[in-house]
C-alpha cells in the first residue's frame, strides 16, 4: 500500500486488547511517516480496519462497518487487516468496498521495523492514545479450543523477549502512562519458545524487579486474561512479591461444568483449582477485583451443566463477568458438534448468569465503600479506573492531568460504578 506524507488516515479497531496494541503501533508508524490521523472517517484518505474474527458476529459487524466507510464522499481507500482476513479472506475480498487486505503477519509491515530478531511480530509502541496502555507480550495460540478460530488466524504461540518487554514498559512510564496491562492471546503459553524456557510469571517478576524500585506507588501493572490452569503456587508467590501489580485478575473460565470444559477442549483445569488459589490470594490481597469470561449454551450443555456453572459463579468472589451466548464459528470443531442448544435458550442462560453476576458486583461495590482510599487513573469525561478494575465517577474534581494516579475516597455507588472524591491537593498516589 502506498502512503504519502500529508494523507489523512482513520483507524478502526475491532476485538481484543492485542488488536488495540497493534493499532497503536501502526498509528505511531504512520504519524512518523508524515501522515495525519483524523477521528472523522468522512475526512480520511485511508481507512484501516484492524479486524476480529473470534465470532461470526464480528465478521458481520466488519462488513457493516466497511459499507459505512464506503458511503462517504469522497470515498477513502479501505484496507482490512488482521484476523478476519485470515479466517474469511475470500468473503472479505468479496466486499465491493474493500480495496486491499493485509494478513495478520502483514500487519508488522504496516508498523515500525523490528527492534529484535526472532519470530515475534515486529511491532512496538512509544506512547498510547488512551490513559491506560496495553503491552503485547505474546501472540498466537498452540492449544486449540474447539470453539475458537484464533489458532488458525494468528498461528502458533510466540513470545516476546523479556528485556524488550521491560524496555517498552519503561518507555511508556517515562512518557506519563501510569497503568499498563501485559497482554497476549494465551499467556499460559508465554516463554515456551524462548531459550532458556520461562513462563509468564517469570516475565511478570522480571518487569516488577526492574521497574518497581522507581515506580512502585506511582504506577501499576495489570495482566490480561489468565487460564485457571495458570493459578498455582508459583503464581501466588509471584503476585505476593510484585510491588507494581494491581489487585485484580481476569479468568478465561468459560464454564463451571467439567464435562462442558472437556468438550470445549479445556479439560486441563477445574473449578476446585480456582477456589484453592483464591483462598491463598486473599492472604496476599485482602481486597481484589475478579472478572471472568463465560459461555452459555455450548453444544451439549444440559440443565445439570448449567446448575454446575451457576454454583461455581455463586461461589466465586466475582466483581464482574463477560457472559456470551455461544455462537457457532464456521471452521471450528464445535460448529459441527451435536446437541445444539436453541438460540433463545442460550440467551436465557446468559441472562441468568448476568443477573447472578450483577448481584455479586453490587455487593463488591458496596464493600469498597469501607475502604479509606483507593487510586484511580483519570480518563476523559470525569471518569477513571481504580486498582480493582472498577469504573469510578470523579465527584467535584478540578480539571485533571489525565495521566496520573489520583488518590480518592469512595463516597457512593452509582449504576455506572463507584462515586469517588479526590483528596484535596493530591497530585499522585505516592
Amino acid at each position: 500500500m502506498k502512503r504519502r506524507p500529508g494523507q489523512l488516515f482513520f483507524l478502526a479497531t475491532q476485538g481484543c486488547k492485542v488488536n488495540q496494541y497493534e493499532s497503536q503501533a501502526i498509528r505511531e508508524a504512520w504519524l512518523d511517516e508524515g501522515l495525519m490521523e483524523t477521528h472523522d472517517p468522512a475526512l480520511a484518505d485511508i481507512v484501516l480496519v484492524n479486524s476480529c474474527a473470534v465470532t461470526e458476529r464480528a465478521v458481520l459487524d466488519l462488513a457493516k462497518l466497511v459499507r459505512g466507510f464506503a458511503a462517504v464522499s469522497p470515498r477513502p481507500r479501505i484496507i482490512v487487516a488482521g484476523c478476519a482476513v485470515e479466517a474469511d479472506r475470500e468473503r472479505i475480498l468479496a466486499l465491493d468496498a474493500v480495496d486491499e487486505v493485509v494478513s495478520q503477519q502483514g500487519k508488522a509491515d504496516l508498523g515500525h521495523a523490528a527492534t529484535q530478531a526472532g519470530p515475534f511480530p515486529s511491532l512496538r509502541i512509544s506512547d498510547y492514545n488512551r490513559a491506560r496502555a496495553v503491552i503485547k507480550v505474546q501472540d498466537g495460540c498452540s492449544h486449540g479450543c474447539t470453539y475458537c478460530i484464533i489458532p488458525s488466524t494468528r498461528g502458533r504461540s510466540v513470545s516476546r523477549d523479556p528485556l524488550d518487554v521491560v524496555v517498552e514498559t519503561e518507555r511508556l512510564l517515562d512518557v506519563g502512562i501510569r497503568e499498563l496491562s501485559l497482554c497476549g492471546i494465551n499467556l499460559r503459553h508465554y516463554g515456551r519458545d524462548l531459550s532458556p524456557r520461562i513462563d509468564f510469571w517469570d516475565l511478570l517478576a522480571a518487569v516488577d524487579r526492574a521497574l518497581a524500585p522507581q515506580w512502585a506507588g506511582r504506577a501499576r501493572l495489570r495482566i490480561g486474561s489468565l487460564e485457571p490452569a495458570d493459578l498455582h503456587d508459583k503464581a501466588l508467590e509471584t503476585l505476593a512479591g510484585c510491588r507494581l501489580m494491581s489487585p485484580h485478575l481476569h479468568l478465561s473460565l468459560q464454564s463451571g461444568s467439567p464435562e462442558v470444559l472437556r468438550r470445549m477442549g479445556r479439560g486441563h483445569y477445574g473449578p476446585e483449582q480456582i477456589f484453592g488459589f483464591l483462598e491463598g490470594l486473599r492472604r496476599v490481597w485482602p481486597v481484589f477485583g475478579l472478572g471472568a469470561d463465560l459461555i452459555a449454551g455450548f453444544p451439549g450443555e444440559a440443565e445439570e451443566h448449567v446448575r454446575q456453572t451457576m454454583d461455581v459463579v455463586e461461589r466465586l468472589p466475582l466483581s464482574y463477568a463477560h457472559v456470551f451466548p455461544y455462537s457457532e464459528r464456521p471452521g471450528t470443531p464445535a460448529a459441527a458438534f451435536p446437541g445444539s442448544v436453541p438460540a433463545h435458550v442460550r440467551r436465557e442462560r446468559a441472562k441468568a448468569l448476568r443477573h447472578l453476576v450483577a448481584g455479586k458486583r453490587a455487593a463488591f461495590l458496596r464493600g469498597l465503600l469501607a475502604l479509606p482510599h483507593m487510586d484511580v487513573v483519570p480518563e476523559e469525561g470525569g471518569t477513571g479506573m481504580n486498582e480493582f478494575y472498577v469504573e469510578c465517577l470523579l465527584e467535584g474534581a478540578a480539571p485533571l492531568t489525565v495521566r496520573e494516579l489520583l488518590r480518592v475516597a469512595p463516597v457512593g455507588v452509582a449504576a455506572a460504578g463507584l462515586v469517588v472524591r479526590p483528596f484535596a491537593g493530591t497530585g499522585d498516589a505516592s
